[in-house]
């Protein structure tokens, strides 16, 4: 135990988290059992030590932080050690990749019926379902999911500044008034366009390639998210990798379902299950039409974020993907956004109409008809005209 000790007060002492992440605020932190879902770059361990340095004394020995990838957890019940660590005087256990456990649910519920006063913070994968699929946590845990960084979280991280979210209602009433207030303090146009380039993951704080950084990570996404979560043969890998590579020459365009099955030799149905886990794992998101949901087939498809664009060599896209994919991004989070009438309209929470727009001129009859207008080439919008950066304040 005392190594595991040690271990804990080293990474709390020298962890670097130059930005406060959002969800630190949005977490009940008095629940016993709490999930934190993300994929992998977005900084779930760094949270997890962010969180013991703010609400706990590493040198009281009430807060432990461990990683499922020890080896000392290999045929071993971390609830035992949870019961040490409990008999001990230790009151928040935070539990690192808690999916490399093979009985990690069952061991959790485990330590929740045991231990009552013991507070337990674990990470795992977006491809987890914990409620779904694992029928002993339900009732008992919260869950949360941590993303990458916002547009927001960036910009106050290279610019000093202490800009505060908005909820969409807000944007819709006041956006002229928010615009001209940011613009007012920072330069936002080449920090926009960095942004979407490379700053949805913290690790381009790193000194290395983002590019490669990034390819590797979505490696690791499909080779240990996917397949090991979800348990599929290894012999399966490279035609998931094919459909998420077809999946990006799309672009944002209506899917055929029976010519992705042929190219990667598979069924319709496993086509769609594949689908399924790569936005599960936060590589792409799916666009339904209102009212329709998996498994029916999607309106389309896009990547999760825009810097995962970027990575996919040789990818050429459009101006307007680039756009159209940075604000499903911004909205997916908290809102249900459907496929609209046509391309680039979007229906948000079933009752908002949306178009992104490129750098074309906006009729003055289409002011008319309740649409939201979003354009990438505004600062400071406008009545029913809202520049698109301002969605990178949404959280």
């Amino acid at each position: 135990m005392d190594a595991f000790f040690r271990t804990h007060a080293y990474l709390v002492e020298h962890m670097d988290a130059p930005v406060r992440r959002e969800l630190m605020n949005e977490i009940n932190w008095h629940d016993r059992l709490i999930g934190i879902k993300g994929t992998r770059g977005v900084g779930k361990t760094t949270f997890l030590l962010q969180y013991a340095k703010e609400y706990c004394n590493v040198k009281d020995r009430k807060c432990l932080y461990v990683n499922m990838n020890n080896f000392y957890f290999q045929g071993r019940s971390f609830s035992d050690f949870a019961g040490e660590f409990y008999r001990k005087g230790g009151r928040r256990l935070l539990i690192d990749q808690v999916f490399k456990h093979p009985d990690w649910s069952s061991e959790l519920r485990k330590c929740y019926e045991q231990y009552p006063q013991l507070r337990i913070v674990f990470t795992g994968s977006s491809v987890m379902r914990l409620k779904e699929e694992n029928p002993e946590l339900n009732g008992i845990v919260k869950s949360y999911n941590l993303r990458g960084f916002s547009f927001r979280e960036y910009l106050n991280l290279k610019t000093s500044n202490n800009f505060k979210p908005f909820t969409l209602n807000d944007i819709l009433k006041n956006h002229e008034r928010y615009a001209r207030d940011i613009v007012g303090k920072v330069d936002l146009r080449p920090h926009f366009t960095d942004y979407v380039h490379h700053g949805f993951y913290p690790f381009f704080l790193e000194k290395r390639n983002y590019s490669e950084n990034l390819l590797q990570t979505m490696n690791m996404m499909i080779e240990v998210d996917i397949l090991l979560i979800k348990q599929i043969e290894l012999k399966y890998l490279s035609k998931i990798k094919k459909l998420f590579y077809l999946l990006a020459q799309n672009g944002i365009q209506p899917l055929n379902i029976s010519t992705l099955a042929k190219e990667i030799e598979t069924s319709r149905a496993t086509v769609m299950n594949y689908i399924k886990y790569l936005a599960d794992a936060r590589l792409i998101n799916i666009i339904y039409e209102v009212g329709e949901d998996f498994p029916k087939k999607p309106a389309s498809v896009m990547m999760h974020n825009s810097n995962l664009m970027y990575a996919i060599y040789p990818l050429k896209f459009e101006q307007q993907t680039l756009m159209e994919t940075f604000f499903v991004n911004t909205l997916w989070k908290d809102h249900v956004v459907n496929a609209g009438h046509k391309n680039g309209y979007y229906i948000v929470d079933t009752d908002k109409t949306f178009k992104v727009h490129g750098t074309e001129t906006i009729k003055r009859t289409h002011n008319r008809n309740n649409v939201i207008h979003i354009k990438h080439d505004l600062e400071i919008g406008k009545d029913n005209q809202i520049p698109l950066w301002l969605f990178g304040f949404l959280h």
